[in-house]
């Protein structure tokens, strides 16, 4: 490559790691990736690196880790690595002004919904739960807004009938680092055509909370299969049966006519466990209970009881 761009990366979770592994690959002057610090994980809550850290140390890249980006020092850091450009994926903290009039080139960021529609924190969820019938990819320029910049480049894709938001998010991920190199080529030669965002067709994709998991089982039985494939892995969604916490990965829609209150198990058919809901009734096929371990609904059924009539919730 002819003058390579000099960038700084800036990403964390597993989301971020094919397009930093994109960019070290193809010839880019990587000056430093920055990246959340080290958090503690698991139940030994021992400190553990962000994925995109691990990559960027396997690739010899230098990693800056700052509590916030908002300090002077971190500043006066960017100023003297003086990059062409930003490129963020799913950094997890937001930019401000100052920092990204830094780079000649400004911030190129990729975001995993198809711009305007879903901004925020958690477009791969939202999409799924909201029903959307597909998704992709968006690279941007961004500007102080959150996800309000100038769309360069996008990629669309269908959403599986049942798709989960872990299996989307690899998916998307993927797709994220060809877009990504494509946007830079073009951003190179100077022959992109930014598009300004509708405003009025925006929607926003917020942070999931644990909450956020826990069934409404008054909510039509689509949504609610929906909501269980947007919350897989995390938050997990979840139901409870006389204070027993039930986590559900797997259900599908059964329609029928429903004659008794949502939330209320209906029968227990070979493979799943039929239950009533504010319109027709879902079918659970994997569960989690206080074993910890996640379950065909026969082998759950062994050793815990759930009989018809059992209300949920």
């Amino acid at each position: 490559m002819n003058n390579p761009l000099k960038i700084v990366y800036m990403g964390t979770p597993d989301f971020a790691v094919p397009p930093l592994r994109a960019l070290q690959e193809n010839g880019f002057q990587m000056l430093a990736v920055v990246t959340q610090p080290d958090r503690p994980k698991g139940r030994g809550r021992k400190l553990a690196p962000p994925p995109v850290k691990e990559t960027a140390t396997a690739f010899g890249i230098p990693v800056i880790q700052p509590e916030t980006v908002r300090s002077d020092d971190f500043h006066q850091c960017m100023r003297q690595l003086a990059p062409d450009l930003f490129v963020v994926v799913a950094f997890g903290q937001i930019l401000p002004p100052s920092l990204l009039e830094i780079p000649a080139l400004g911030a190129v960021n990729v975001h995993a919904s198809l711009l305007p529609r879903h901004r925020g924190a958690a477009p791969i969820q939202w999409a799924i739960i909201e029903g959307d019938e597909e998704t992709g990819v968006t690279t941007m320029m961004m500007d102080k807004g959150m996800d309000t910049g100038e769309i360069l480049l996008m990629e669309k894709t269908p959403i599986a009938a049942e798709e989960t938001a872990d299996e989307l998010h690899d998916r998307l991920s993927e797709m994220g680092a060809p877009l990504l190199l494509e946007t830079l080529k073009h951003l190179q030669a100077g022959d992109l055509n930014p598009i300004v965002q509708d405003p009025a067709k925006a929607t926003y994709a917020p942070m999931l909370k644990k909450t956020d998991g826990e069934i409404d089982w008054s909510q039509p039985a689509e949504r609610i299969a929906r909501r269980i494939r947007g919350m897989t892995p995390w938050p997990g969604a979840y139901t409870f049966s006389d204070g027993m916490r039930l986590k559900i990965f797997k259900a599908r829609v059964l329609e029928r006519d429903i004659s008794v209150p949502p939330g209320t198990i209906l029968e227990c058919m070979p493979g799943e466990l039929r239950v009533a809901t504010g319109k027709s009734a879902l079918a659970i096929s994997e569960i989690q209970g206080k074993s910890g371990k996640r379950l065909p609904i026969d082998d759950f059924l062994c050793g815990c009881r759930l009989p018809d009539g059992t209300c949920l919730g």
